[in-house]
């Protein structure tokens, strides 16, 4: 019988958690304690006045039953689910087009793509949330010379964030265009490791595109579309930067979102509390989404293995 193997000295075990051990302090830093410290001012009355002298009084749930029973919190609610809902599936589309393309280009033209993409991703949120504000400016905008040029005369001198749908359409369009270069990307890279034998036996037994797509790349890739769900439904929730330096939720709060109404509420009207548990009910709804979302699409997988 052969001896077993002696277990490795206490200092070797210790080692991985050693190495890692700066990142999760840093990490708990960075986002456990603000947290936690953002929950506990939501359930104290803490405004201006605590804010100076200190030693805010606990009030427990009151400012969430403030938040909850007030009807422009479920306005703003269902305004950030259908904003991340309509971004998700036009990045996630896009994304999917873009790396379809990408396959069946040529090495020189799939690298210059590749090049375009990996720039617009790397751009900064506020460079590009600037260059946007300046192609829709209403007198020297490129959008409205463009327009203008097509014959559609109307769009002349056009205030693009004075109209409440025409903001949200140019949010919508700058959330898009910075995200799908990350989606394309990504799932281009997923397309790259499917086995070319299995689109062959789809071609011969007769299959189309559409139908090649449908019971070849979904089911192969059904992981990595879960993935960049996920990821995209994340960043378009908690979507912020681009909203506030474009109308600061105007025009008529057409595009206040719960990230932007928990900040006017705790910087504009120095609502610190309010803020809070608003900040606390957009993470948690995040949270309950995604969990959803990802247990929905866990199920599809058992059922078709």
């Amino acid at each position: 019988m052969p001896t077993p193997a002696p277990a490795p000295p206490l200092r070797t075990r210790l080692r991985p958690y050693l190495l890692i051990a700066p990142t999760l302090v840093g990490a708990a830093y960075l986002l456990l304690y603000p947290f936690v410290r953002n929950l506990v001012i939501s359930v104290q009355h803490f405004r201006m006045a605590e804010l100076i002298r200190g030693g805010a009084p606990f009030v427990g749930l009151d400012n969430y039953a403030e938040l909850l029973t007030d009807p422009r919190f479920w306005t703003v609610t269902a305004r950030t689910a259908g904003w991340t809902a309509l971004n998700t599936v036009l990045i996630t589309g896009l994304g999917t087009l873009v790396a379809l393309m990408l396959v069946r280009l040529g090495k020189r033209m799939r690298l210059a793509v590749m090049s375009a993409l990996v720039l617009v991703w790397a751009t900064p949120v506020i460079a590009a949330t600037t260059v946007f504000q300046w192609l829709f400016q209403s007198r020297f905008g490129v959008v409205n010379w463009a327009l203008d040029q097509l014959g559609l005369h109307g769009y002349r001198d056009y205030a693009w964030f004075a109209h409440p749908a025409a903001t949200f359409t140019v949010l919508v369009l700058l959330v898009v265009w910075q995200s799908v270069p990350f989606a394309a990307l990504t799932l281009y890279g997923g397309l790259t490791t499917i086995p070319a034998e299995l689109y062959e036996s789809a071609r011969i037994d007769g299959a189309n595109a559409r139908q090649t797509f449908r019971t070849v790349t979904v089911p192969v890739l059904r992981p990595l579309f879960a993935l960049v769900t996920s990821l995209e439904v994340i960043w378009t929730f908690k979507c912020f930067a681009q909203i506030w330096v474009v109308s600061q939720g105007g025009p008529d709060g057409a595009t206040t979102t719960l990230p932007v109404y928990a900040f006017q509420i705790a910087q504009n009207l120095h609502k610190y509390d309010l803020g809070s548990a608003a900040s606390t009910l957009t993470v948690l709804i995040l949270l309950a989404a995604l969990v959803s979302t990802l247990r929905r699409m866990h199920r599809q997988e058992g059922a078709e293995a």
